[in-house]
């Protein structure tokens, strides 16, 4: 399904799906939205697509599977060469199965589930790293810690279940243990006191940020009988400023999974600077997701025009130079789309010296 090819100097229209409303994690949306349309401005400000300007259209998923869908629907019925954006995984995987039924070529920035499409396709590719390769990582970070006894508070939906498996799996292969609480039933007081009788060293949040995160990691704070249990958040709740706002000094010292380099290069550096100017706060890995995204279409497009068939055989032969690395896509064992393996993978936490300031625990390259 290609759209019309479009007059010299008409816009040439990329569709982007974020999440700016709840129950969306907005924080991360606006981040993922900072780098896309910065990323837009420097491609025109370049001379935009074969002198053609480069025009983002923006839709609202508000986490919501549903309105991806009919989003992408809608996005490929007014034209788009391409689909870009999103955050939440399980929004992201209806996008894909959407943009695979419709042909159209869809980089996925942000999330990280597996199994993004059921069925190997053609149509779409990823930058974020798999939730399988990421979520390892931070198990390794577990175990060094000398975290034998983990336990995760979980709310019941595909991602964090995968996050779990995977969990569970690498650290048994270990000789360490994970329990499982259920926040469908437990109350943060119940967290508590599972956690005090359990004698757990680690607790993961596998849940959502306002609630039922927060509230949890106030329980737990406050409670002198888990002063030593250390709280984590492999998802990434802490990165933004709205945990921040929320905690104070509870959130600080809870160690998460982000995306970035011990330093930036050239590009990233100057990269981050404009994001910091347009977010005014430090900008996330999230941005940067955003901003290659952009970078990686527009390479595209030059190359093979707003043709949607020819953009999506090309996803193997692209490579750039990103801001967190060369970026080039390939196929994966187990992983249905194309890939970019890998982007950085850092265990960073807040400071509780200075809770705006992060600190790297451990970090892949």
């Amino acid at each position: 399904m290609n759209g019309p090819s479009s007059p010299s100097g008409q816009a040439v229209l990329i569709g982007a799906l974020a999440p700016l409303s709840r129950p969306g994690w907005t924080g991360a949306g606006r981040h993922l939205l900072a780098g896309l349309e910065l990323a837009v401005h420097e491609v025109n400000d370049a001379g935009g697509i074969a002198g053609r300007p480069l025009e983002l259209v923006v839709r609202d998923t508000a986490a919501d599977p549903l309105k991806a869908e009919a989003a992408v629907d809608e996005l490929a019925a007014l034209g788009v060469a391409a689909l870009a954006g999103e955050y939440h995984s399980v929004v992201a995987r209806t996008a894909a199965a959407r943009a695979d039924v419709l042909g159209l070529p869809y980089l996925c920035s942000s999330a990280v589930l597996d199994a993004l499409t059921e069925q190997p396709t053609e149509w779409v590719a990823r930058l974020a790293p798999a939730q399988s390769h990421g979520w390892r990582i931070y198990a390794d970070f577990l175990l060094r810690a000398g975290h034998s006894r983990v336990a995760v508070a979980a709310e019941p939906s595909v991602y964090w279940a995968s996050g779990t498996r995977i969990l569970r799996e690498h650290l048994a292969a270990r000789g360490a243990t994970l329990a499982e609480l259920d926040l469908r039933t437990l109350s943060p007081a119940e967290v508590c006191d599972e956690l005090a009788t359990s004698r757990t060293s680690a607790l993961l949040l596998l849940a959502g940020t306002p609630e039922p995160a927060v509230p949890i990691v106030k329980a737990i704070r406050a409670d002198r009988r888990l002063a030593e249990t250390m709280i984590g958040a492999p998802a990434g709740q802490p990165e933004f400023a709205d945990w921040l706002t929320a905690l104070g000094t509870d959130g600080a010292a809870i160690p998460f999974l982000r995306y970035l380099p011990e330093s930036f290069g050239p590009l990233g550096a100057r990269v981050e600077t404009s994001l910091r100017e347009r977010l005014a706060e430090t900008p996330s890995f999230v941005a940067f997701e955003g901003y290659d995204t952009v970078m990686v279409l527009a390479e595209l497009l030059r190359s093979h025009g707003a043709d949607r068939t020819r953009i999506a055989g090309a996803w193997p032969d692209v490579t750039i130079e990103g801001t967190r690395g060369k970026i080039a896509f390939s196929r994966t064992a187990g992983i249905g789309v194309w890939q970019w393996t890998w982007p950085p993978v850092q265990v960073v936490d807040r400071d509780p010296a200075e809770p705006t300031r992060f600190r790297t625990l451990h970090t892949t390259h």
